[in-house]
């Protein structure tokens, strides 16, 4: 076959042009990809990054530092945190660190599906490869779809705007915007095309496994409401890996200080990836959570008591009762964009309770607090007695449990199409600074910033690109 130069370094690639072409593959610091060894290799890619800063505050679990907000000149950052509609976020988001990456790993992906049949090698290796590629490709389109587009919602779907769908390697492709309903199938085709092929165990953390692969399965139907499939992928996924690390004994043991847990040794992780690289934990004072979700977790619960800080004056505003995520990447591995075992566990409980199953339900939650709640606190659950009370102690759950990346945010989108579990948000501020007024900011669940707008650089490259609010373009 043609020989294809292909950059070792991806991570510094842009799609600046995504949605009008793809990113170009330059051949300097490369190697030769020809062999379908090679293109398995490929798919295996540390420090993927999907950063989330552009709608880290548009949810109810994070929040600022007070003199990070007040005077200070508006940015995306206190525009979401304010709820602000007034001020143009389209002028605002010149260009996005995660579309650009987000695309580039599409394109990365396409690579291995569009060129690894004509490689030298054996049949399997190259059905793997694309397996996996397929199962990745499709990871991404769903990042991409559920942050620049409406949730899917089985009534609008059909006509709701999309994203661009990537599906082949072509340089000269000018794809346009696709429904929601289009990138959801594209997404579901691929997945299904993939799972035959994946593996149990893989090569290495960064190729996905079967296991990754049916749970994001079920999160693809649980996010359009096919309960009972979703159920089905879920077990399924459960079936090749339904570890849930024991906080409760590993804080016997001295947590974090005593017991490091890299990627590799947390055995509840399905897909490792990061928001912004692998030692963004470093920087983790960043990722503050409000008072809300603070007082949710109590006193009692090894998620909160392990990894956050509440008292450090440096980071937090002392007496907001806000906490910051305080453990170094290289003391534990706390999955943050990817997939892990836990989700699936809730993904089925919450598939129980929308079935009427409250006993059960219940069961899978209390199954995971008694590796969660501390001694002194309540581990198991009472059992509801309507949908709703369940649902609501489902997504308390997952609001402790799936903590800073996308799930937040996206289960906001996803249950604010449904009426019985919309939220309208509620933030007052500032709580401890006194020397201006304090207010209270509220984000209603059709609001129009939970639609990210597509970044002004790629809207000025391909005038087929149309925003899915109604903001207008500044040109």
């Amino acid at each position: 076959m043609k020989r294809i130069n292909y950059i070792l370094l991806l991570s510094l690639m842009v799609c600046l042009t995504a949605c009008e072409k793809y990113t170009e593959i330059t051949p300097k610091g490369a190697f030769v990809v020809e062999t379908a060894n090679d293109f398995y290799q490929l798919v295996s890619f540390p420090n993927r990054g999907y950063p989330i800063n552009n709608f880290q505050y548009l949810v109810d679990d994070q929040w600022m530092k007070e003199s990070n907000v007040i005077g200070i000149t508006p940015n995306i950052n206190t525009i979401n945190f304010t709820f602000d509609e007034t001020v143009d976020r389209v002028a605002l988001l010149t260009a996005s660190s995660f579309y650009n990456q987000a695309y580039a790993y599409i394109n990365r992906w396409n690579t291995v599906i569009s060129l690894v049949d004509n490689s030298k090698g054996d049949e399997k290796t190259k059905q793997l490869a694309k397996a996996e590629a397929k199962l990745l490709r499709a990871y991404d389109h769903f990042l991409l779809v559920n942050h620049y587009a409406k949730a899917f919602d089985p009534q609008t779907a059909a006509t709701d705007g999309g994203i661009c769908i990537m599906d082949k390697y072509d340089l000269e492709a000018k794809p346009k915007k696709s429904t929601v309903a289009e990138v959801y199938s594209f997404i579901q085709k691929d997945i299904d095309e993939a799972l035959p092929y994946l593996e149990v165990k893989p090569a290495d953390i960064y190729h996905p496994s079967i296991a990754f692969g049916y749970a994001f399965k079920a999160k693809v139907h649980l996010f359009k409401r096919e309960i009972a499939q979703a159920k089905e992928a879920a077990e399924k996924s459960l079936s090749y890996n339904n570890q849930i690390f024991d906080l409760v004994q590993y804080a016997a043991q001295g947590g974090p200080t005593a017991v490091p847990i890299i990627a590799p040794n947390n055995p509840e992780v399905l897909s490792y990836m990061y928001m912004t690289g692998y030692n963004e934990m470093n920087f983790a004072y960043q990722y503050i959570i409000s008072p809300e979700l603070r007082t949710l977790f109590g006193n009692s619960d090894a998620r909160f008591n392990l990894f956050f800080n509440s008292t450090n004056a440096s980071f937090l505003d002392v007496g907001s009762n806000t906490a910051y995520y305080a453990v170094n990447f290289n003391r534990f591995f706390y999955a943050t964009v990817g997939m892990k075992t836990t989700e699936v566990y809730l993904m089925l409980a919450e598939c129980y309770a929308r079935d009427n199953k409250f006993a059960e339900a219940v069961d899978i939650l209390n199954k995971l607090r008694a590796k969660r709640i501390l001694a002194g606190g309540t581990v198991n659950l009472t059992v509801p007695t309507t949908r709703k009370e369940t649902m609501e102690l489902v997504i308390n759950e997952r609001r402790k449990e799936l903590l800073l990346g996308f799930n937040r945010f996206f289960d906001l989108k996803r249950l604010n199409t449904e009426p019985e579990y919309e939220k309208t948000i509620t933030r007052v501020f500032p709580i401890v600074n006194k020397t201006v007024p304090q207010k209270t900011y509220t984000l209603k669940p059709n609001s129009r910033l939970y639609i990210i707008p597509f970044p002004l650089n790629v809207l000025r490259m391909n005038p087929s690109l149309t925003l899915n609010t109604d903001e207008k373009i500044p040109f």
